[in-house]
């Protein structure tokens, strides 16, 4: 709770959530390429392809001072020291960390009663796809919001946890993808292109929440905040 109240009494929040959903408003509303005014489908589709690149740089803005503050501040081994399990400190962090995203992508659905006014006839809108999508937009602000705090668990520069998030976040979504797309993996291709985020991702923006794309986008959650542990317990020795 301290690390929303933090965030959320600091001017950078507004900005941050404010850059976000400026962004993402004038790909929906104004730009003639992907303007739902312009090429006249009642869709979602814009916020949903543009989103996770906005993401990519808004997540590791809030997550970067999470414990790289903390680290430069001098005041982590304080933290540490309280009676709390290195878990429920990087747990709660990571929980903060994700509240501000939804606080973000909540306001997006006033972008969805507009275009739900929109359509012809009104409420024409593919509505199990975009509710798979908002699902499948959060988990992938999950998976962001995690290695954001493995990145910030790193160093105690804001601005070097800031840029290797923004790299692995990249790396995760959309690497995969491109080594899959390479001429030298035969029949394993698939499974590589398995193994990056915007398989899953687009996946759910079908409409169909599968449990292998759930139980995908929560091991690897899993996975960033148990390295998260390991680095910082580390510090003991």
């Amino acid at each position: 709770m301290k690390e929303v109240n933090s965030f959320l009494n600091s001017l950078i929040a507004y900005i941050i959530i404010f850059v976000f959903l400026t962004g993402i408003g004038m790909f929906m509303w104004v730009f003639p390429e992907t303007s739902v005014l312009e090429y006249g489908y009642a869709d979602m589709s814009t916020l949903f392809s543009y989103g996770p690149y906005v993401f990519m740089f808004l997540i590791p803005a809030i997550t970067m001072r999470m414990f790289s503050e903390e680290k430069k501040a001098g005041t982590l081994e304080i933290l540490f020291t309280k009676p709390l399990r290195d878990w429920e400190i990087i747990l709660g962090k990571y929980l903060a960390g994700f509240a501000l995203v939804f606080f973000s992508l909540l306001p997006t659905l006033l972008y969805y009663y507009s275009i739900y006014k929109l359509g012809n006839p009104e409420g024409n809108l593919d509505a199990a796809g975009t509710t798979g999508s908002y699902i499948g937009l959060l988990l992938l602000g999950g998976v962001f919001t995690s290695i954001g705090i493995l990145a910030s668990s790193i160093t105690e520069n804001q601005v070097i946890a800031f840029i290797i998030a923004v790299f692995l976040c990249f790396i995760f979504f959309t690497g995969f993808n491109s080594i899959a797309s390479i001429n030298w993996w035969g029949t394993y291709a698939n499974s590589i292109d398995q193994l990056g985020i915007i398989y899953h991702y687009n996946s759910m923006s079908k409409g169909l929440i599968d449990s292998r794309n759930l139980v995908y986008f929560f091991s690897v959650i899993g996975i960033m905040l148990l390295t998260t542990n390991l680095i910082l317990g580390s510090r003991k020795w």
